[in-house]
């Protein structure tokens, strides 16, 4: 998926909360990453790409093609 880099901020950003002493922002960062990866799923299965690819070209439509 080509909007990864917006797990790899939440987490950065996690870090740093935890790091000084930012339990709740922590938290909540936590929950942000969980809502921004189903939605970076969800969209891949929308748009055919990701983790729910099907592979009709080699004839295995019910097989799933691998996030790369």
């Amino acid at each position: 998926m080509g909007n990864d880099w917006i797990l790899d901020v939440l987490t950065d950003l996690k870090t740093f909360a935890r790091a000084n002493g930012m339990p709740a922002l922590a938290a909540q960062l936590d929950d942000a990453s969980f809502v921004a990866q189903a939605e970076l799923t969800s969209v891949a299965k929308e748009n055919g790409i990701g983790v729910f690819a099907k592979r009709a070209a080699s004839g295995h439509a019910d097989r799933t093609v691998g996030i790369r």
